[in-house]
């Protein structure tokens, strides 16, 4: 998923100038790389903890559980997240940050205008020498050599490597986006018809009105929103464009086939089209009222007490609600049948996705924060790092294991931690739950879908044949029956033709000028502050004229400078995209 980031204070805002003040270059660091055994091993004798920045994370604090143990007993590292999603204002954390010259010792951060950034300011360490040693990291050289293609060295190192061809659905069993619904209250209003997006809300409505409290005595909407990841602009508004083949670069709706283009101001974009939908969904009484003032988190346990009934990903209604209980008793989240949907999926990238891991240019021991990154691409690694939404394996011989026929498989355990989301975790490995010792890193390295090269079946263990045989369930069987018995979300999709692909092409905008730069902060909080406005808006009249005061503000702020520079950028990113195609055909 694109990332977004909060909306920021103007007061305290610091724009790109600022770091390239800081140095012309990329740095080497001013450590000596950390002390060395007698047999030219890294001296890990004394503990390191070190400051993660992640743009991606969920979480800030100290990792913990299973999985800070690994970390802790593979290399004696522990890992303190920085994370600008639940800072409270996370474009000040990062201006701030970058001014003092130290983001992090460990830094995740978009592969692009971030990344472009930090090397200019000295932020990242040049590991050229400790790739020669990274052999996991090697393996995907052609991913790395491009991600570093402009630079002088090597300060970043590509997430989400894959072997697959650019064209290939990239998700899995689910694409990453689409109309996830509580399939069984859809199936008590009868199955009833969704010719589009817009054919939904009467039907949330009836779902609503037929279980219309969970059991906890909690009230029941459609819609619970949420503003942790509101960047460019709010992000709920750009998953329903995500629908119909959008996705966003700036202020742009770009198709994946390259066929369309959209100002998201646009009276007719579908970003427009979604800001209609849920000020509608809100006159119905659908949308949450805590929308405005709740994170990921809150939202996450009222996906799981069953308080909403739609979801923009399979990996939050399906994760939270579909416990094994659930899904037994026929309850669950599954895709929704709307007619004219044309989902967008994101192709393997061959080069890397749009996040990348570096060396912070201040850290003290940049050789032992590369093994960490290398063993992360490992086959154990990337099993390990997994989280909520990446479906990776977890930890062979506890959950789970090849089994006689020499086939992978769950085992009790993994069952529990995996797909009921609950388990105690046995003392060897550190205690506590499962789920709260996942990985918080919320990055996948490799691909999920990709082949683990120690055994040769996927990362993902929803694609093995074992779980396949084992996941039928009265939800599942009841969805297929209707959704012309394709046994997964891709299969019906496929058939149906309601998938478009983005040619994986890992591209990267330009930086921003410091003019548009500025330009595109002060237009950001203003669509943002106006699109809330509009879905809680007290009536259509007041929704039309928030629109067009939006419209007027955001233009006499340069919305349109801006514009014409993400325009461009879309429309190169469509040509590399075609470029990557013709070039691994």
């Amino acid at each position: 998923m694109s990332k977004k980031w909060m909306k920021m204070a103007a007061a305290t805002l610091l724009t790109a100038s600022a770091l390239t003040g800081l140095t012309a270059c990329g740095s080497s660091g001013d450590s000596d790389g950390g002390k060395k055994d007698s047999d030219g091993t890294v001296d890990k004798s004394e503990t390191l903890t070190i400051d993660v920045y992640d743009g991606l994370a969920n979480y800030m604090g100290m990792q913990k559980g299973w999985f800070a143990k690994i970390v802790k007993d593979k290399f004696n590292i522990e890992m303190n997240i920085i994370a600008p999603n639940v800072a409270g204002n996370g474009d000040a954390l990062y201006q701030t940050r970058t001014a003092a010259g130290d983001l992090g010792d460990l830094i995740i951060a978009d592969n692009g205008q971030q990344y472009n950034e930090l090397v200019k300011g000295g932020l990242l360490y040049d590991a050229s020498d400790l790739y020669k040693d990274m052999e996991h990291m090697n393996k995907f050289d052609e991913a790395v050599q491009h991600t570093n293609k402009d630079q002088e060295g090597i300060y970043g190192f590509p997430t989400m490597v894959s072997s697959l061809k650019p064209t290939d659905v990239s998700e899995g069993l689910d694409l990453n986006y689409g109309a996830y619904i509580r399939w069984d209250l859809y199936g008590q209003a009868n199955y009833p018809e969704i010719k589009t997006l817009e054919d939904m809300l009467p039907v949330l409505k009836t779902m609503q009105e037929a279980e219309p409290e969970t059991e906890s005595g909690k009230k029941v909407y459609g819609f619970s929103l949420f503003g942790d990841w509101d960047g460019n602009m709010m992000g709920a508004g750009k998953q329903l464009a995500a629908l119909y083949g959008y996705d966003e670069l700036g202020f742009v709706l770009a198709k994946a086939d390259g066929s369309d283009y959209q100002g998201i101001l646009d009276d007719d974009s579908e970003y427009m089209r979604a800001m209609k939908l849920y000020f509608d969904a809100n006159q119905m009484g659908l949308v949450d009222p805590e929308s405005t003032t709740q994170n990921y988190d809150t939202l996450f346990s009222k996906f799981q007490d069953g308080q909403v009934l739609f979801s923009w990903w399979p990996w939050l209604g399906q994760t939270a609600y579909n416990n094994t209980e659930n899904v037994n008793n026929g309850k669950g989240f599954m895709l929704a049948p709307i007619q004219d949907q044309k989902i967008f999926s994101y192709g393997a990238n061959v080069y890397g996705g749009t996040q990348f891991i570096g060396i912070g240019s201040k850290a003290e021991q940049p050789e032992r924060i590369a093994e960490l990154i290398d063993w992360l691409y490992s086959p154990e690694g990337a099993l390990a790092n997994t989280s909520d939404t990446q479906g990776s394996a977890g930890i062979e011989g506890l959950t789970w294991e090849m089994n006689d026929d020499g086939l992978p498989e769950l085992t009790d355990f993994g069952k529990k931690a995996l797909i009921d989301g609950e388990a105690d975790m046995p003392e060897e490995y550190g205690g506590g739950t499962y789920k709260d010792g996942v990985s918080t890193l919320n990055i996948s390295t490799i691909l999920a879908i990709d082949n683990n090269p120690d055994n040769g079946f996927p990362y993902n263990y929803t694609l093995w044949e074992t779980f396949q045989k084992e996941n039928t369930n009265a939800l599942k069987e009841d969805w297929a029956k209707h959704m012309d018995n394709a046994d997964t979300t891709v299969e019906y999709l496929e058939k149906a033709d309601q998938i478009t692909v983005a040619p994986g092409a890992s591209y990267v905008a330009p930086e921003d000028s410091s003019e548009i730069a500025t330009l595109r902060n002060q237009v950001k909080s203003t669509v943002v502050e106006y699109s809330w406005k509009m879905v809680f808006a007290k009536d259509e009249a007041e929704f039309n004229s928030l629109k067009k005061e939006l419209q007027d503000t955001a233009k006499g702020l340069g919305y349109e400078d801006v514009l014409k520079v993400d325009m461009d950028n879309a429309k190169d990113q469509n040509s590399q995209r075609e470029a990557v195609v013709a070039e691994f055909k």
